[in-house]
């Protein structure tokens, strides 16, 4: 897998889970204060677009996880 792959496997895995911990009606709760997880998670997806640069993908890169597309 290509470091583009697993940052957003993990972004779309990040927002699933926070959203399971943050809505109410969710059976496993925890606090509203996970949705602000998923609006970070948000965020630096709209940053990375908007500056061609991820912090995620930085890291995976230097883990040894091959980039490009």
């Amino acid at each position: 897998m290509k470091s583009w792959q697993i940052v957003r496997l993990l972004a779309g895995f990040f927002v699933l889970l926070s959203l399971a911990l943050g809505v109410q009606g969710s059976p496993v709760f925890v606090s509203e204060w996970w949705l602000a997880f998923t609006a970070f998670v948000g965020v630096n997806l709209f940053q990375s677009a908007l500056t061609k640069w991820c912090l995620m993908e930085s890291i995976l890169s230097k883990l040894g996880v091959e980039r490009g597309c």
